[in-house]
C-alpha cells in the first residue's frame, strides 16, 4: 500500500511537522495501525481508507503516535489531504469529508493562497489553577492556566522570547496531570504572526510537538476573546517551526496551512 511522509504546516521540506499517512483500501487490524506508527516513529501516522456506507463521509480517518491512539489530530489531518490530493484518490477542487472515530466528520478544502483549509471542533479552555509541578516543570513561573475538554492545558507566559527559551523538564512534565501542555504569549509587535506557542505531550510519547493543529483549536478561541478578532495567525516556536491560521466561527475553528511531500513509497509490511 502507499505510505507518505508530509511535512505539514510548511512550504519547505524539513520544516513543519512531519507525519506519515497509509493509504488503505480496507479496514486494517488497529494492533497492525499501532505497530506501523511505531515504526515510523513520526508524532502521528494517519491511516485513511475510503468508505462506501456513509453518505456524510467520503473516508475513514485515524491517527496513531508511536504509543497510542489519539482522537484528534491536525497536523495529520492536513498531511493526509495533502496525499490524497497529490495521489489524485479526491477530486482536486473538492472538500474532503473524513469520519473519525471520536471528533465527528472532519472537512478539509483548498483554501486561499494554496493553504488548505480545516474545519475543526473549537475546545476553548477554561480557567483552572496550575497543576502540581507544572512550574517546577517548565522552569518558568505561568500567568493564565486553564484546561479544555481533551485535557489539554493552556498555559500563557510573559512574552515569546520566554516560550522560546523553555527548556522544560521533561520526565517532571511527563506527570504533570494534563494529556499536553500548551505553553504561549503573545507575539511580538513586529513579529508578523499573532500569538506563539509550545506543544509538549510526554504523556502520551511526544516529548515536544514540532507543529500541532489540535493545540490551535484551543489557542484560536483563547487568543480571539484576549485580541478580539476572528482570525489570527499563530507561530508555533519548535525547533522547525510552523504557521497555522486560524478562523474562530462558533464553536467550530477553521485551521489553514500549507504541506508538502518528503517521502512517496510503497509499504510492504501488511500483517
Amino acid at each position: 500500500m502507499r505510505i507518505f511522509v508530509i511535512d505539514a504546516f510548511t512550504d519547505r521540506p524539513f520544516a513543519g511537522n512531519p507525519a506519515g499517512v497509509c493509504l488503505l483500501d480496507a479496514p486494517a487490524d488497529p494492533a497492525w495501525m499501532q505497530r506501523v506508527a511505531a515504526e515510523m516513529r513520526h508524532s502521528e501516522t494517519a491511516f485513511v481508507r475510503p468508505l462506501d456506507d456513509d453518505p456524510g463521509a467520503d473516508l475513514e480517518l485515524r491517527w496513531f503516535t508511536p504509543e497510542v491512539e489519539v482522537a484528534l489530530c491536525g497536523h495529520a489531518t492536513l498531511a493526509a489531504a495533502h496525499a490524497l490530493y497529490e495521489a489524485g484518490a479526491v477530486p482536486s477542487a473538492g472538500p474532503i469529508r473524513f469520519r473519525t472515530l471520536h471528533s465527528g466528520v472532519l472537512t478539509v478544502g483548498p483554501g486561499e493562497g494554496g493553504l488548505l483549509e480545516m474545519d475543526f471542533p473549537a475546545v476553548p479552555p477554561a480557567q483552572a489553577p496550575a497543576p502540581a509541578g507544572l512550574a517546577d516543570a517548565l522552569g518558568v513561573q505561568p500567568g493564565w492556566t486553564g484546561r479544555n475538554a481533551q485535557d489539554d492545558l493552556l498555559v500563557e507566559v510573559s512574552g515569546e522570547d520566554v516560550v522560546r527559551k523553555l527548556t522544560p523538564d521533561i520526565t517532571a512534565l511527563s506527570a504533570v496531570d494534563a494529556r499536553t501542555v500548551i505553553v504561549t504569549a503573545q507575539a511580538a509587535p513586529d513579529a508578523g504572526y499573532d500569538f506563539v506557542s509550545r506543544v509538549f505531550a510526554p504523556s502520551v510519547g511526544i516529548d515536544e510537538d514540532p507543529v500541532t493543529g489540535s493545540a490551535h483549536c484551543a489557542l484560536a478561541p483563547y487568543w480571539t476573546s484576549k485580541l478580539d478578532r476572528a482570525t489570527l495567525t499563530g507561530f508555533q516556536a519548535s525547533s522547525r517551526g510552523g504557521h497555522v491560521r486560524t478562523e474562530l466561527r462558533g464553536d467550530r475553528v477553521l485551521l489553514s496551512g500549507k504541506a508538502t511531500t518528503v517521502l512517496d513509497g510503497t509499504l510492504k509490511a501488511t500483517a
